[in-house]
């Protein structure tokens, strides 16, 4: 049995001679939050569609619940709520009324499914309100709400902060974080606001035109964004080495095959060149940097940062 709740092997889509999404390999562990960060059109909604089986596959595979997709739609579908794009609802309909019709549509949802779900996302059961004059962050409300009805293991959002003002991305910002920490759900989200994704996710995946670039955790990539200093040497293993044994240095990334990235700044760097050198390594180079999260995006997806 896989680790992962949702894998996606080699997945792509092709529409006439365009890729949109390539080869993409996602990993999203039981009861985390991943992140889909990436710029809008770089693929994230034709990502999530095949995964749920709203928009065909043309190469590879998706593993959802530890089972291919295909030929397990019946069992896999009704254990994950979504909300892809903008959710649609009955205008003329209150918000209690939209769901009542929803929870019946699919079959699925207990008793008190429709008042439950509803008080998940800080709505009124049972008011007067209609739709059509809720708030956009209402409305996105609504849909969280429509998307857990029936009590899923997973959620899948799209862009669920699109539009909303600073106060209703908050709001939202908590409704996901209690569906995970406190229901246990697993969470697929994406977004092209890297500081809304590095508030939320613990696990990130970034996709540039279709390629998912980097897979990594949120705790990895916040060394990233902190001050290092980026050591470049003739002999990496024996450098480690010497690192470890003669200045008990433990907090390091190896960036290339000469390259290491050292987070203790207050490291005595006169002391670490001469041992070096005395171990017959040498010192190509030794500096003081401090890169943000955005520079690192800037720098992997080659162009400009995500907002």
């Amino acid at each position: 049995m896989s680790d992962y709740l949702i894998e996606t092997k080699q997945l792509t889509k092709i529409y006439g001679d365009q890729t949109v999404v390539r080869d993409v390999n996602l990993h999203v562990k039981k009861g985390r939050i991943y992140g889909l960060l990436g710029r809008n059109g770089a693929g994230k909604t034709t990502i999530m569609k095949m995964i749920l089986g709203l928009t065909s596959i043309t190469v590879g595979e998706v593993d959802v619940f530890g089972h291919n997709i295909k030929g397990h739609e019946k069992s896999i579908y009704p254990r994950i709520g979504a909300i892809i794009e903008t959710p649609g609802f009955y205008p003329n309909l209150t918000g209690t009324e939209n769901l009542e019709i929803f929870a019946r549509l699919r079959g699925t949802a207990g008793p008190n499914a429709v008042k439950n779900a509803l008080e998940v996302v800080g709505l009124p059961y049972k008011d007067k309100k209609l739709f059509s004059k809720y708030s956009l962050g209402m409305k996105q409300r609504l849909g969280i709400a429509n998307a857990i009805l029936h009590d899923p293991e997973l959620l899948v959002l799209d862009e669920p902060t699109n539009g909303l003002d600073p106060i209703g991305i908050a709001e939202m910002r908590g409704f996901i974080k209690h569906l995970s920490t406190e229901c246990g759900k697993t969470i697929l989200i994406s977004s092209h606001i890297l500081s809304e994704i590095a508030l939320l996710a613990d696990d990130i995946g970034i996709i540039d035109h279709g390629v998912l670039l980097e897979e990594s955790t949120m705790k990895t990539l916040e060394k990233k964004n902190r001050k290092y200093i980026l050591l470049r040497v003739s002999d990496i293993s024996k450098a480690m080495l010497i690192l470890e044994q003669k200045f008990r240095v433990s907090d390091f990334d190896m960036y290339d095959d000469h390259t290491l990235c050292l987070y203790d700044t207050s490291l005595d760097m006169a002391a670490i060149n001469k041992a070096l050198v005395m171990h017959d390594v040498s010192v190509i180079s030794s500096q003081l940097c401090n890169d943000t999260l955005e520079d690192y995006f800037k720098r992997i997806t080659g162009g400009e940062g995500i907002a």
